[in-house]
C-alpha cells in the first residue's frame, strides 16, 4: 500500500551512497578486492542483494554462505582500508548531479535534514568533510548505530526521532530496494531516486520515482 505525500513536509531523510555521492563503484571495487583475497566468487545477484545493507551484515552473510572461518569484523576492516585507498585517490569522485542544490534548497526552506546511511560513520564523515555538507544536516545515522540493517525499518524510525518530526511530516530519498522496503515498513513516504549507477534496483515499491533532483522543487 502506497503512503500519501505529506501535506506539510518538515523533515527530509537522505540515504548517502547512490543518493548523495556516487560511491557505489568504489565500494564494489573494495568488496571485490577483498573477495579475491578470500578466493571466493561472489555472483552479481548475491552482491546486489547487499545493496543498502551494512558492511558487517554483508560479511556475516558471506561467511555463512561460503562457510568461511574468517572473522566478519576483520573482513570489514580489510574492506574499509581498500575503500579509503580508492576514496582518497580518486579525483573523479563527485556528488550526485543536482543533490547539493536540492540540499541547500531544503535547508533554506527550514526543512530538517537527516542522513540515514548503512555506511560506517568514518566513511560518512569523509564524504561530508570532503564536500562540506555538515552545515546542512541536523543529524547523521550510521550502520554502527543500528541493531538491524536495511531492509529493517530501524534506521528510519531513528531518523524521524532525531529529526524531532512526526513520521507523517517526513519523507525519505532512497536509491535501493532494501532502503525502500525499510521506508515502507517505517510507514514513511519514500522517493525512489533512479540512479543509473545503482545496479539491479527496481524501485517498484517507492511511493514516487524521480530521475532528477530538480523534480523535487515542484513537489516540496
Amino acid at each position: 500500500m502506497k503512503t500519501n505525500l505529506p501535506t506539510a513536509i518538515k523533515c527530509v531523510i537522505f540515504d548517502m551512497d547512490g543518493v548523495i555521492i556516487d560511491s557505489e563503484e568504489i565500494h564494489k571495487k573494495a568488496y571485490y578486492e577483498t573477495f579475491n583475497t578470500l578466493n571466493i566468487e561472489v555472483s552479481d545477484t548475491l552482491y546486489k542483494s547487499f545493496t543498502g545493507s551494512s558492511t558487517i551484515n554483508a560479511f556475516q552473510r558471506l561467511v555463512a554462505h561460503f562457510n568461511l572461518k574468517n572473522d566478519p569484523e576483520e573482513l570489514v576492516l580489510d574492506k574499509r582500508k581498500r575503500y579509503v585507498n580508492f576514496f582518497e585517490n580518486d579525483p573523479n569522485l563527485h556528488l550526485v548531479a543536482g543533490v547539493e542544490e536540492i540540499i541547500k534548497y531544503f535547508y533554506k526552506k527550514g526543512i530538517v535534514l537527516i542522513l540515514a546511511s548503512s555506511s560506517a560513520m568514518i566513511n560518512i564523515d569523509r564524504v561530508f568533510n570532503r564536500f562540506n555538507l555538515n552545515t546542512y544536516f541536523a543529524a547523521k545515522i550510521s550502520g554502527a548505530d543500528l541493531k538491524e540493517s536495511k531492509p529493517n525499518p530501524e534506521i528510519f524510525n531513528k531518523a524521524a526521532i532525531l529529526g524531532n518530526t512526526p513520521k507523517e511530516n517526513c519523507v525519505i530519498i532512497e536509491d535501493s530496494d532494501n532502503g525502500i522496503t525499510a521506508a515502507n515498513d517505517a510507514n514513511i513516504f519514500v522517493f525512489g531516486y533512479a540512479n543509473k549507477l545503482s545496479e539491479g534496483q527496481t524501485l517498484k515499491n517507492a511511493d514516487f520515482v524521480i530521475n532528477d533532483f530538480s523534480e523535487l522543487k515542484k513537489i516540496i
